[in-house]
């Protein structure tokens, strides 16, 4: 009499312990935040970040099709690699701005979200990396601090507990985030510099870019 007690008890109990994963995953997936990037394709990892802003891994060309009923009117890619391999729609312009997070400055930002503010008068722009997590998570990460105003911590929480990618492969994306200087990159953002620092290669280049076409012709 014990025994047959104790077995419907242990089936209970283990039948409560399968459903919990399930049970949160659907409560994690009901209470996303409204503001965060919303999913559109998940076999792209693709994210509506707004109207005019999507983020994914990398597609290839049975993506196409998708991207033009999305409207995409450019396509930039973090990777070293061309997206002329799988992107041949003549409506969707190309930008490749190749970067890695370990070693990324504040020159890599500024030129990604610049491109992205040029190709938005455009039309929706999608960016990529492999598997859109780190390096798309971090520039999605710094358009939500210096353009669209979120502080450094909502911007964290969503790139790192977004379900984009395996939350170790941020580190140094958190890395640069928490040392960024919001201020200095919004301010050079809105006057076109190409990086913070006076001294960095880009703006070094610039400058004698500058020197030079004011010299006089002999």
């Amino acid at each position: 009499m014990h025994n047959s007690r104790i077995l419907p008890a242990l089936c209970l109990s283990l039948l409560t312990l399968l459903a919990w994963p399930q049970a949160q995953a659907a409560e994690t997936g009901a209470t996303r935040p409204a503001q965060w990037a919303q999913p559109v394709e998940t076999h792209y990892n693709l994210y509506q970040m707004s109207p005019t802003l999507y983020r994914s891994a990398l597609p290839d060309s049975r993506a196409v099709a998708l991207l033009e009923k999305l409207k995409v009117g450019t396509v930039i890619n973090f990777l070293p690699e061309s997206d002329s391999s799988w992107l041949r729609a003549p409506g969707i312009k190309q930008v490749q701005l190749p970067y890695r997070t370990n070693h990324v400055d504040d020159a890599d930002v500024l030129a990604a979200l610049r491109a992205i503010q040029n190709a938005e008068s455009d039309g929706p722009v999608l960016m990529h990396c492999k598997h859109g997590s780190d390096r798309t998570g971090l520039m999605s990460a710094m358009y939500r601090v210096v353009v669209q105003g979120w502080s450094k911590e909502e911007a964290l929480n969503e790139m790192t507990e977004g379900g984009f990618g395996d939350s170790s492969h941020f580190k140094d994306g958190i890395r640069y985030m928490m040392q960024a200087d919001v201020d200095k990159l919004r301010t050079a953002l809105a006057n076109g510099d190409c990086s913070t620092s006076v001294f960095a290669t880009c703006s070094v280049k610039s400058w004698f870019e500058t020197v030079s076409a004011s010299k006089p012709a002999n």
